[in-house]
């Protein structure tokens, strides 16, 4: 009755639908793990961003490894602006998605050592390869408060082509390679500056990172794993259908039954 599935066409079909029901559950716990992801960093996000502004060298040093824990913790530093040592980032884009640079100047403290605070963003100019116009950074002491940020990496960006760049203009931000230009040290990671506001709103300061949106991650979840538990009953139905069919063309061809003549 159910040779037929053991023609090649069903055999095919059969490991088909054999193959695709665990990549389709394991594609749904992608999902779900990318939706448990958004939702942790959310909340580790809001955290730190309501919580209390501490000096910023409480929670890093020169050579120090921001933990992903202290990710946008709001810091404090006070110093004076180092605008001879002042860098532009490359390939930054703004709020509404324009790409210029950052900003990039180091804040001496009074123990002599530095923090590279990111000022905001600026638009390019139309020479690439030219410094663009930057507005200058306050004289004098200053306090600055931002959100703490790890040093940037190839392996975190997916930017690899960092030789060969015009003069001051860097493509990532590390704590260890300003170091060395600026003959001093650094403490590790950068802030992003969030207040005082530039005169002007220039450089623009960088907004707080989007953490209201959770994303559809789970919704794709269950749209996979229905799609994983359809396979099996798309499966029998078309089992179903195929013996239906042969039995009705059974039907058709086999022979009538002879009637004995009057």
């Amino acid at each position: 009755m159910y040779r037929f599935l053991l023609s090649r066409q069903w055999v095919i079909l059969t490991l088909i639908a054999l193959v695709l029901i665990p990549a389709m559950i394991e594609l749904g716990f992608w999902q779900l793990h990318r939706h448990q992801h958004r939702v942790t960093q959310n909340t580790l996000i809001s955290k730190n961003l309501t919580a209390t502004p501490v000096p910023v060298s409480e929670l890093t040093s020169p050579g120090h490894t921001v933990p992903r824990a202290d990710y946008w913790r709001q810091v404090t530093a006070t110093g004076t602006f180092d605008t001879a040592h002042e860098v532009v980032v490359r390939r930054r884009t703004s709020a509404d998605d324009r790409v210029g640079f950052h900003v990039l100047t180091p804040l001496v403290l009074a123990d002599g050592r530095a923090v590279l605070v990111n000022r905001g963003w600026i638009t390019a100019a139309a020479d690439q390869k030219a410094f663009p116009a930057v507005p200058a950074a306050p004289k004098g002491t200053v306090t600055v408060t931002g959100r703490l940020k790890a040093d940037e990496t190839t392996g975190a960006s997916g930017i690899k082509d960092l030789a060969g760049l015009p003069p001051r203009q860097i493509m990532l931000i590390s704590s260890e390679q300003q170091a060395k230009s600026l003959g001093r040290s650094v403490l590790g990671g950068y802030l992003e500056q969030s207040a005082p506001e530039p005169a002007g709103g220039n450089p623009e300061l960088i907004p707080d990172p989007d953490h209201e949106s959770i994303g559809a991650h789970m919704a794709y979840a269950v749209q996979w794993w229905l799609f994983a538990a359809a396979v099996p009953v798309g499966w029998v139905i078309l089992v179903r259908r195929e013996k239906s069919d042969r039995e009705t063309a059974a039907t058709r061809s086999a022979p009538e039954p002879a009637t004995a003549n009057a």
